[in-house]
């Protein structure tokens, strides 16, 4: 990992801030990145305080291994594991829990690690390289139809049968094997281009998310922030597009909607849903002083929510 490859923790104070970080307090921070939040979070702690942190990048463990402090740990490993790592600690719940969703700028400005598709290098995407299938193999490997509806449901790409067409009738000639090959295709198959935004921007986003399981990861984590937060202890999350905020902001309604019923109406305890979690505020965005200083701050939604006394089933 090249020291020259700095990632600018995006909304920082603010996420910090709405951890309402006690000093002797437990923290996760699940996308522990190159440990930007981390760092921030320590400077909060007391000598009785602690923090966990995750990630799947290898590229991470590096970083974690600098941070010589007592009270921090990194493991690493997906945050949809966090119950299984605060279990190996002998811990099972915790003061709050940070996510960030964003994929960090050294993983962009890496070429061979294959996210950027403004840079040529091999089309990998995973973000743990040591498992699971990479984007070469998918997109290479996978039906019209699927790579059609990946495309569509994950990049929200109204021309994703073209795409689909195109990679399918390339792939007979020759593979697919680099990021610029995968992002000509694509800028060569659009028949329009929104402005301000790079033509493959979508596709890259969907195989990213499909090959690394992005959503179903995130809706693990989510649940198990439910069994794991402490009455009163946050969960922070900053999304970065549309699909995940969506997710986020679903997942917190869910769980502060309550059942209504009328008035001495005799109901017994188990058929009632009480809210286990309320939203802290309204969604919060970075100001323009830090996208002008760190320009992929702008698509960044952090919400915020609180765990509530009322009991959790376990998983």
């Amino acid at each position: 990992m090249s020291e020259n490859l700095q990632h600018a923790s995006v909304m920082l104070a603010a996420a910090v801030q709405a951890l309402n970080i006690k000093p002797e307090g437990i923290y996760v921070d699940a996308t522990f990145g190159r440990g930007g939040h981390s760092k921030a979070i320590l400077r909060c702690l007391n000598q009785k305080g602690r923090l966990i942190a995750l990630d799947r990048d290898v590229g991470a463990i590096e970083t974690a291994e600098r941070i010589k402090d007592e009270r921090f740990c990194f493991v690493h490993a997906p945050f949809s594991r966090i119950e299984s790592v605060l279990a190996d600690f002998g811990l099972s719940l915790i003061d709050g829990l940070l996510l960030d969703l964003g994929v960090s700028s050294p993983q962009l400005e890496e070429a061979g690690r294959g996210f950027s598709f403004q840079k040529d290098g091999h089309l990998d995407m995973r973000m743990d390289t040591t498992q699971g299938q990479s984007a070469l193999e998918w997109i290479n490997s996978a039906s019209e139809d699927e790579l059609s509806t990946v495309i569509r449901e994950l990049g929200e790409e109204r021309f994703h049968k073209r795409i689909a067409r195109a990679i399918v009738r390339t792939r007979k000639d020759v593979p697919i094997t680099r990021t610029l090959q995968l992002a000509e295709l694509v800028k060569a198959t659009l028949p329009v281009r929104e402005p301000h935004k790079h033509p493959a921007t979508r596709t890259f986003q969907a195989v990213r998310m499909h090959v690394n399981h992005e959503l179903e990861e995130l809706d693990k984590v989510l649940e198990a922030s439910m069994r794991i937060l402490v009455p009163g202890g946050r969960l922070v999350v900053i999304s970065f597009h549309s699909l995940e905020d969506r997710r986020v902001k679903k997942f917190i309604a869910s769980q502060y909607k309550t059942d209504r019923y009328p008035e001495r109406l005799p109901v017994k305890a188990n058929q009632i849903s009480p809210s286990r979690m309320r939203p802290v505020g309204h969604a919060l965005f970075p100001d323009r002083a830090e996208i002008a200083v760190n320009p992929r701050a702008r698509s960044a939604v952090l919400r915020v929510a609180e765990r509530t006394d009322e009991p959790c089933l376990a998983a």
